[in-house]
């Protein structure tokens, strides 16, 4: 079966990806991965327990370090290295060769990231010399990669731990409009490099177009030029995975834990589904109405299936059906008989409310309020204010938050 990769930012998203079947994560430490300015981010400090939690639940750690490096960088690059390799880090995601050479001289694993754009064999080639997995460019087709998945098994194209090269490719979330993410739009407005980890996501604004002689603004078709849809393969993940990727890997490390609760549970029963012969067009309409609840901007197949250019958005933001509303947060919890007692400090709920319950080492919780009590323990329909209690599915802690999920 295919490996599921599912992309961690919070300690709640870590909970999330593991409790949704997650086979592996990928994350970030310090400041030279892609995600590095995004408040989303991990600490070196944090290994030894990122690297428990996962082990311990049968889940690979991957980290990114990813970036273009300069020269004042090779000593820090250097320490991180030899912390992952203390802490048993199963991989590094790499693509700057100074960090290649580097993890492969200490017999660290390596996965060739997206940024090196892999489109041909004869790269692949090239990298086997130190990497067992590479992650092909975003922009192959997959009658390409069905081409080189055959290649790799004719040529019998072999990593460093002897196996066949596995190809590991995105299925779901945001996709760039520059070639593998490799742009320099942030970089030429603001001074902060898309490939440093720094992008200020200025394709994601709204732009005119004027005619620079006469003056004259030209007429386009959408205000949103350069901003594109978010990929999403669930539709055609049978053919993924017949076209030989051994390697699924859903992106999102700056979004919440509801988004990676959601998406790595519906990839993880669609691969299923392909596997025991029950995928079908029934699920897949079912799944398409899930993923559409959190944050997307759209949804188009990405080049996959042959086409030469980028799907656009029509607004700013978001465009899922559902928002999370926070309400309060929980004040404690009675184990012996399943029962979160919750102080409302924000906000109302009803019953038959739908919310969720998100903390650092709960993940994520998602409900429909049954029964609500006040703190009389009196059976109530609605409370705006104080202490409530109600059941919930799985245990949550004290100072986890709660949210009531809207419609939009």
């Amino acid at each position: 079966m295919v490996e599921l990769t599912a992309p961690v930012g919070t300690w709640a998203s870590l909970r999330a990806a593991i409790d949704n079947g997650a086979d592996s994560v990928y994350l970030g430490v310090g400041d030279l991965n892609m995600r590095s300015s995004s408040a989303l981010n991990f600490s070196i400090k944090d290994l030894p327990n990122l690297v428990n939690i996962c082990h311990e639940n049968g889940v690979k750690i991957y980290v990114t370090l990813n970036t273009v490096v300069f020269d004042d960088e090779l000593e820090k690059i250097d320490y991180i290295l030899d912390e992952l390799i203390k802490n048993g880090v199963d991989a590094v995601i790499a693509s700057d060769l100074s960090v290649i050479l580097k993890a492969a001289k200490r017999g660290l694993p390596i996965h060739i990231s997206t940024q090196a754009n892999i489109t041909n064999i004869e790269a692949i080639k090239f990298y086997s010399k130190w990497a067992d997995t590479v992650v092909l460019s975003r922009e192959l087709t997959l009658e390409r990669i069905k081409i080189l998945s055959e290649k790799i098994k004719v040529l019998n194209i072999r990593g460093p731990n002897g196996h066949l090269i596995r190809l590991e490719a995105f299925v779901h979330g945001a996709l760039c409009m520059a070639i593998s993410g490799k742009c320099y739009l942030s970089l030429d407005l603001e001074g902060k490099s898309a490939n440093r980890g720094e992008c200020h996501q200025i394709c994601r604004r709204k732009y005119k177009l004027y005619n620079a002689q006469t003056n004259q603004e030209l007429l386009i078709d959408r205000e949103h030029i350069m901003s594109t849809k978010d990929l999403c393969t669930l539709p055609f993940i049978d053919k993924l995975i017949d076209c030989g990727v051994s390697v699924f890997k859903i992106e999102g490390r700056g979004r919440q834990p509801e988004y990676v609760a959601l998406t790595t549970r519906i990839y993880k029963e669609a691969i299923q589904s392909v596997y025991d012969d029950s995928f079908s067009q029934q699920k897949i309409e079912k799944w398409m109405e899930q993923l559409n609840r959190v944050y997307n901007r759209g949804f188009w197949e990405g080049y996959y299936l042959g086409k030469s250019l980028g799907e656009w958005t029509d607004q700013e933001g978001s465009s899922a059906t559902e928002v999370k509303e926070y309400v309060g947060f929980v004040s404690n919890y009675f184990n012996n008989i399943g029962v979160a007692e919750i102080n409302l400090d924000a906000g109302i709920l009803n019953l038959n409310d739908n919310i969720y319950i998100i903390g650092p080492t709960t993940g994520v919780v998602e409900c429909v309020i049954s029964e609500m009590r006040n703190n009389d323990n009196n059976s109530i329909q609605v409370s705006d204010k104080g202490i409530i209690t109600l059941k919930v599915p799985k245990k949550v802690r004290k100072n986890d938050k709660v949210y009531l999920i809207k419609k939009r």
